[in-house]
């Protein structure tokens, strides 16, 4: 078995204030003994207007936030991900909205910029992340060693990626045996289809699934709807956090995971 754990945050205004109650959160999932930890997306940052993430892009390989990850993860003896990060494109007026990964070494292992771009208007609540971000084009994983010499593949995505079954079934035919989500789930669409998406992906693709969110009533005065959980390759909620910055912690199982795809071998019929 191996420990893994989902961060919650409501990140504000302030990216010091974010980094540091990130760099918390990271040390609690370390004392529960967590080997793995991810951060929701724009844990670094929610600003007033989608243009304000501009002036926060890194290069890549430089910049505060990535500072902190890669500190935190030597530091802890953790794989983290990075959630997302503004990651300089250069282009003006443009940046990547990008999960980062970093070895308990303190290396960057692995990148995945958010290829399916969120956009919503119901008449109260809009939102376009092509205004400001510009997609990826090409799925992305890693291969996880962990304490007891299991490797893990696993597979990045992040928030609105979640509605589209295609890109997870790219990782399941990769082998990828864990699913990652950060995600900023606003409160609206994350009541009705967050943890049904969530279960199906992992049914589907017989893997486990870890979902760190945002959760929580934003200085912008945004509302994420939270719910960070763990869910296993049967499709059950192992662990949630409804609301609130926290941490959601749980075991994977390999011979669990073995169990159910043998039992059920949908990945070996098929697509048409």
């Amino acid at each position: 078995m191996m420990r893994i754990a989902a961060l919650q945050m409501v990140s504000g205004m302030r990216p010091a204030d974010n980094l540091a109650q990130a760099r918390r959160l990271l040390e609690e999932a370390a004392a529960q003994g967590a080997e793995l930890a991810v951060l929701p997306e724009y844990f670094g940052f929610m600003g007033a207007r989608d243009t304000d993430k501009l002036a926060l892009r890194e290069p890549l390989g430089d910049g505060p936030v990535q500072a902190m990850l890669a500190t935190a993860a030597r530091e802890l003896g953790l794989w983290v991900v990075g959630g997302t990060l503004p990651l300089d494109v250069g282009r003006a007026g443009r940046v990547r909205n990008t999960t980062l990964v970093f070895s308990p070494a303190g290396e960057c292992v692995a990148r995945y910029d958010k290829i399916h771009l969120f956009r919503f208007d119901n008449g109260n609540d809009r939102f376009d992340e092509a205004a400001v971000i510009e997609p990826g084009a090409e799925p992305a994983g890693f291969v996880l060693a962990a304490r007891d010499g299991t490797a893990w593949r696993v597979g990045l995505s992040v928030c609105y990626d979640l509605r589209f079954p295609e890109l997870y079934r790219r990782h399941a035919q990769a082998g990828a045996d864990l699913l990652l989500v950060p995600s900023a789930f606003t409160h609206t669409t994350g009541q009705a289809h967050w943890e049904v998406l969530l279960r199906a992906r992992a049914v589907e693709n017989l893997a486990y699934v870890l979902a760190p969110a945002q959760g929580g009533t934003h200085e912008n005065g945004r509302r994420t709807w939270g719910h960070s959980m763990l869910v296993d390759p049967w499709g059950t909620v192992q662990a949630v956090l409804p609301e609130g910055a926290g941490v959601v912690c749980g075991d994977i199982d390999a011979e669990r995971l073995r169990e159910v795809r043998r039992q059920l071998p949908a990945l070996e019929h098929g697509v048409l």
